[in-house]
């Protein structure tokens, strides 16, 4: 299934300033009974956002009207515990495309890769200098570059590199899953299989 081609993304952020996020606090497994990818953003977080008679928890970030954006600030350890590939289609499908965090879970990590959310891991300082600066003002900007690979605190314009593996940067640039990058050089395929010696 093909995403959105990400390059460069200019956003206001949700923070999240909560160590060790977990899969199951990201998407709770009473709803990972659908198979496609759509419906999971309702529940994100579900047991942060709501009360046990589902009234809202106005205090929680993602309930609060100050904050808003495509990019979601998280502490460190994000998407632990389980391997649900659901806590990545929870994100996509919530809005977010790109989730910060000065350390990833592995298989998060890659999860989120394979849907078109872009994981970007920052120093322990610079993580605490953008909660610092939404802190001061909900409106601040991160601007993400995939290209150069940096990420930019919009109004200090302190900025930091991050690392990505070469493949998935190529495939998030152009908007591709695993299928799409085979469909994409099919013929290239078609022709090593032409010309192997039998």
């Amino acid at each position: 299934m093909a995403y959105d081609k990400f390059t460069t993304l200019t956003s206001s952020v949700v923070p999240l300033p909560i160590e060790n996020v977990d899969t199951d606090q990201i998407i709770p497994a009473r709803f990972l009974k659908a198979t496609e990818r759509k419906g999971f953003g309702d529940n994100l977080f579900r047991d942060w956002r709501y009360n046990s008679d589902n009234t809202i928890k106005e205090d929680f970030p993602l309930n609060d009207k100050k904050y808003s954006g495509k990019i979601l600030v998280g502490g460190k350890n994000f998407g632990s515990g389980s391997s649900r590939e659901h806590a990545a289609w929870a994100i996509y499908d919530y809005g977010f495309r790109c989730v910060v965090s000065s350390f990833f879970a592995d298989i998060f990590r890659n999860n989120c890769l394979n849907i078109g959310v872009l994981p970007v891991q920052v120093s322990a300082s610079f993580l605490k200098e953008i909660f610092e600066a939404v802190a001061a003002n909900a409106d601040t900007q991160l601007t993400v570059d995939l290209p150069q690979q940096t990420i930019t605190i919009v109004p200090s314009g302190k900025q930091e590199k991050f690392d990505i593996n070469a493949y998935k940067k190529a495939n998030m640039t152009n908007g591709y899953d695993d299928i799409d990058y085979l469909l994409n050089i099919k013929e290239d395929i078609r022709e090593f299989a032409l010309n192997r010696p039998l």
